[in-house]
Formats: C-alpha cells, structure tokens, sequence
C-alpha cells in the first residue's frame, strides 16, 4: 500500500500524488469518512456507468434517457419494488 504525506493548503487543497493518481484512473474523486478514517475514492465515468441502462434501450439512446432510467431503478431499489 502506497503512503505519502502532503500538506493541506490555507484553502483545504492537497496535491495528489503522481503514483495515487495513476492508480485512481479517474479525474473525479469523493471523500467518506470510514469509522475515523478518510477515503479517497475515484467517481466512475458517468458514461461507462450508465452503459447497463442503454442496453436494452435500442440505437441512439440518450444520456438523458440512461440517467433517468437510472433514477428509476434507484427509487424503486428504495421502496423495494421491481422497476416497471
């Protein structure tokens, strides 16, 4: 496991380092904090997440569309009910 030490900025900013940064392969990132501890996780492209929602949705499906059915699935993961 990788470790380095960086210093936080007046205004909250850290450097990334290089080899986390490759190893992130992602532009975007989320904090959660795990029991006291901080994490650094990397947010998916948007595009590749979303793919499992085109699938079945026929030629020229648009991002519009796989986000909303998205949003569809995730309310009724919610309610616990099978999406129509």
């Amino acid at each position: 496991m990788t470790t380095q030490p960086v210093k936080i900025t007046k205004k909250g900013q850290v450097t990334i380092p290089r080899e986390i940064r490759d190893k992130l392969n992602a532009t975007v990132v989320y904090f959660e904090v795990v029991e006291g501890d901080i994490m650094l996780r990397a947010v998916k492209d948007a595009g590749g997440v979303l793919s499992k929602y085109a699938a079945n949705a026929g030629p020229g499906v648009t991002m519009k569309r796989m986000k909303d059915r998205a949003w569809e699935e995730a309310v009724y993961e919610k309610a616990g009910k099978e999406p129509a």
